[in-house]
């Protein structure tokens, strides 16, 4: 079995998101969050001020308002490419604040409310887990929305039952919880179609195309890389020798230094990892690369193809220039400390022996842009939100001029 399909098959369809299946999709749907979000606050505000039954409490009305604006600046937060993959903790408090405003909504108008087009919540709540659809599993999506229909059939079963109208207090508490229901079923069949869609995309992928692409660019680089060397070498080297009468030591010694740079050339081709090739197919001889012990040759494949991608993109870029790439890849000791280097020295217990954490590889990246911060955030904050979902913690420094990127990952 292959590390993709490892990878993919740990994190299953009902625990991977959209988001990280496909960051950029995500990144393009956020503003709908946002139109979500801002409409829920101006629709809830607008309600409270001038189209209640009840006049109830000032005060509840302003917290629920304030409460629904929280939960919508919780999820853009959150939602934020530049902080992803969305956690779980975001979600939590949005469900809990939307959750909340439920309850003071139906408190802040408590009496005799006849018109239900002026209990705002139900659909915010409903709309509230939409905006999430694309960050969080399906699994999250129905226990969050099942938590705020409860809410919901609950809070207004009991307003309907204090003040009996013609409809049962069971079909209240019923309308109310719909359509959060409703739209959590929907948000959920997205969530989990998708993940299994692209789950089965990537398997694919993974176990042909990516494999395929690394021997075949590691081939075509060095074919050139050889015929580079019998173009400048060794074609005019014969055909020196073919217009001479006598073979001279001159000549026998430049064939011997040709020899060395061919057999030079090939053990340098076969120490050479994956991104070393890919540098050096798209930047030159000019990009450097500091990695001595050949670890990034220890990225899976989702991770390979996501650097790659970056690497390619940014060494591409007309300001990007090639001289000014550096990448340094190094194993990053797990200790650090006076204690734990001591503790390092000691033999370990054979029983602690088992609880060492997995090797984990850090790598730095250095480019120089001929731009802005600005120019270098328009170019590159498309690839820097793939880099988060795939390295939660990446570092990204940009500078006018500049710009450096640090991510770790654990050694596979």
């Amino acid at each position: 079995m292959t590390a993709a399909r490892q990878r993919v098959g740990s994190g299953s369809g009902s625990r991977r998101t959209a988001q990280q299946y496909d960051p950029l999709g995500a990144m393009g749907s956020r503003p709908l969050a946002l139109v979500l979000g801002a409409g829920s606050v101006v629709w809830a505000l607008l309600v409270s001020i001038f189209d209640r039954d009840v006049v109830g409490s000032p005060t509840l009305s302003a917290l629920t308002v304030l409460l629904v604006a929280a939960s919508a600046v919780v999820v853009l937060a959150a939602s934020s490419p530049f902080r992803a993959p969305f956690p779980r903790s975001a979600f939590v408090a949005h469900v809990g604040l939307l959750g909340l405003a439920s309850v003071t909504s139906v408190a802040a108008q408590w009496g005799p409310d006849r018109t239900a087009l002026n209990d705002f919540m139900s659909l915010i709540t409903a709309t509230g887990i939409v905006m999430v659809a694309p960050y969080r599993p399906w699994t999250d999506l129905t226990i969050g929305g099942v938590v705020l229909a409860a809410v919901n059939a609950v809070t207004w079963g009991a307003g309907a039952a204090e003040f009996p109208h013609e409809v049962p207090v069971a079909v209240a508490a019923f309308l109310a919880a719909a359509p959060t229901l409703v739209l959590t079923a929907a948000s959920a069949v997205f969530a989990w179609t998708f993940a299994g869609l692209a789950e089965r995309v990537q398997i694919r992928a993974g176990s042909y195309s990516v494999a395929r692409a690394e021997r075949d660019g590691i081939a075509a680089s060095v074919q050139q890389d050889r015929s580079t060397i019998l173009s400048r070498d060794v074609a005019p080297f014969f055909a020196e020798l073919r217009t001479r009468d006598v073979i001279t030591d001159t000549d026998r010694a430049r064939a011997r230094a040709i020899a060395d740079g061919i057999r030079a050339s090939m053990v340098a081709d076969a120490d050479r990892t994956w991104f070393e090739h890919a540098v050096r197919v798209d930047g030159g001889q000019a990009p450097v690369v500091d990695d001595p012990d050949g670890l990034i040759a220890t990225l899976d494949t989702d991770q390979r193809a996501v650097v790659r991608t970056f690497v390619r993109a940014a060494l591409r870029a007309s300001t990007v220039d090639p001289a000014g790439f550096r990448a340094t890849v190094r194993r990053v000791d797990a200790m650090t400390g006076p204690a734990d280097q001591a503790a390092q020295a000691a033999p370990p217990s054979p029983a602690a022996r088992p609880a060492q954490a997995p090797a984990r590889v850090s790598v730095d990246m250095e480019l120089a842009v001929a731009d802005s911060d600005i120019g270098i955030h328009r170019t590159f904050d498309p690839y820097f939100a793939v880099l988060r979902v795939t390295f939660p913690d990446l570092d990204v420094a940009v500078r006018p001029s500049a710009l450096a990127l640090r991510f770790s990952y654990d050694q596979h």
